[in-house]
């Protein structure tokens, strides 16, 4: 059983940058597929980036492109969510999420909530105009 916990949220003016971590627990972490997702108030929970096991691939959700990357420690057991050019639009609970099913990222089942098995508690990310 792989256990997550986040840290790093906050507040932060629009435009600012925050990096969120994620560290986990038990042997299994450095061989599974790990992704960040986002939740608003009163929104379903939206894909925000994955990353291969080995770190090698990664994958974003279109809102996210190009502001955000996700990246990867094994040694640390831990990945990161670097946010940069952040938007009021950004506000929600963020997620870390494992899979035990996949080791690879791409197009397709990697943003379904439900192929990820063990979720941490999530981090608070509120952006101000």
């Amino acid at each position: 059983q792989v256990q997550l916990v986040e840290s790093g949220g906050g507040l932060v003016q629009a435009g600012g940058s925050l990096r969120l971590s994620c560290a986990a627990s038990g042997r299994t972490f450095s061989s599974n597929a790990m992704a960040w997702f986002r939740q608003a108030p009163g929104e379903e929970r939206e894909f925000v980036a994955a990353i291969s096991w080995s770190g090698s691939s990664t994958y974003y959700g279109d809102s996210v492109k190009v502001r955000f990357t996700i990246s990867r420690d094994n040694a640390k057991n831990t990945v990161y969510l670097q946010m940069n050019r952040l938007k009021p639009e950004d506000t929600a609970v963020y997620y870390c999420a494992g899979s035990g099913q996949f080791g690879a990222v791409g197009p397709g089942s990697t943003s379904w909530a439900s192929k990820y098995d063990y979720w941490g508690q999530g981090t608070q990310v509120t952006v101000s105009s």
